[in-house]
């Protein structure tokens, strides 16, 4: 699959537009479903989650017909909720059990732990930035419930490499198949692994049944030897930011690249690259290029590498959006689009937000 991400706004608006809620529905489970490849855009902040579902409802479609896209939004939301309230860096519900190591398997970083879906999955990620989501929780299931390595490290491993990589999404999602942020730990064998991914594999170490999978104590050898990987960012300064101290300065950075917030207003525009946030969420040079090029769908924007501090900015005519990971800003923060903004704080689980949710939704 030649899978590639536009970055310019009007092909991104089409692929929003180009979204089959049908076929979405039917098949999203598959590596080759109709998912709708909007995650990058919506992790930069480029659109939103309500944006993506008033395009849809748009259309005519009544709200139980694309529940399941509508939820697949709202896990953004509600993982969004959940990191304005927990660190979740750390174990949201219960540390995870057991735990031999806090590297990732050497099979897994080279793509080969011998099952075919998974290795062309990780292949495909380091290529193209992407990974469906099933190959996600099943990597997941590999490394924490098999080779029973803590969740950590290995989600680091993958926001680093993903264009669509976002902290709370991310960390969220391990902890949840770790049985971190769950009542129970989230299996995937072989048969299931082979019925979306389109393998036959058969004699793995996943060949077997859900039971034998919860019960298996030692790792295969191919998953028993670990490496730790240090990963860093590359960011270049631009040019000396010239600003214009008559007028208010939004900040964008990498969670915020919306090309219509505050459009057609004057104003200085600065992309804000902190390296202490890049030291501690490091992300490769792919998502590093990926975030320039969609730097380009907002005029005059200035790149500036640095601390918010050393801009030196009036924070009374200072703007930015909300995010969990903006640290030390000031000035006048605004909300992000939410689908439901009258529900915040921290629920439980997605089911228990689902409910709390749904009498907001539009019918």
């Amino acid at each position: 699959m030649n899978l590639t991400f536009p970055t310019d706004y009007e092909s991104i608006r089409q692929r929003i537009e180009s979204i089959d809620p049908d076929q979405y529905g039917r098949t999203r489970n598959y590596v080759d479903g109709a998912v709708t490849y909007l995650s990058p855009y919506i992790s930069r902040g480029v659109i939103s989650t309500k944006q993506v579902l008033q395009s849809v409802l748009a259309k005519g479609y009544s709200l139980r017909s694309v529940e399941p896209l509508v939820k697949e939004l709202c896990w953004r939301d509600y993982f969004q909720r959940v990191a304005q309230v927990k660190d979740v860096s750390l174990a949201i519900k219960q540390e995870q059990q057991p735990v031999f190591n806090h590297d990732l398997p050497s099979s897994v970083l080279t793509a080969k732990t011998g099952i075919v879906g998974l290795d062309k999955a990780i292949e495909e990620l380091y290529t193209t930035g992407y990974m469906h989501n099933h190959c996600r929780m099943y990597i997941a299931s590999v490394v924490c419930n098999i080779a029973k390595s803590h969740w950590s490290g290995p989600a680091r491993w993958m926001y680093y490499h993903l264009l669509d990589g976002d902290w709370a999404s991310n960390a969220c999602s391990w902890q949840w198949v770790a049985g971190a942020n769950s009542n129970k730990k989230y299996y995937a064998n072989q048969e299931n692994i082979n019925k979306h991914t389109h393998t036959h594999q058969t004699n793995t170490f996943l060949d077997t049944t859900y039971e034998a999978l919860e019960q298996m104590i030692t790792p295969p050898n191919s998953l028993r030897e670990t490496a730790g990987v240090a990963y860093s960012t590359e960011l270049h300064s631009g040019k000396l930011l010239e600003l214009q101290s008559d007028l208010p300065t939004f900040i964008y950075n990498y969670h915020n690249l919306d090309p219509m917030w505050h459009r057609g207003e004057k104003g200085n525009r600065v992309l804000l690259l902190e390296p202490a946030f890049f030291e501690a969420y490091p992300v490769s040079k792919k998502c590093i290029e990926f975030i320039f090029a969609l730097a380009k769908n907002i005029p005059n924007l200035q790149i500036y590498v640095g601390s918010f501090d050393s801009l030196a900015l009036n924070a009374i005519n200072t703007y930015y959006k909300e995010h969990p990971l903006n640290q030390g800003y000031r000035g006048l923060e605004e909300p992000r689009d939410w689908i439901v903004k009258e529900v915040e704080g921290y629920y439980p689980s997605f089911f228990v937000y689902w409910k709390n949710i749904q009498s907001y939704l539009p019918r």
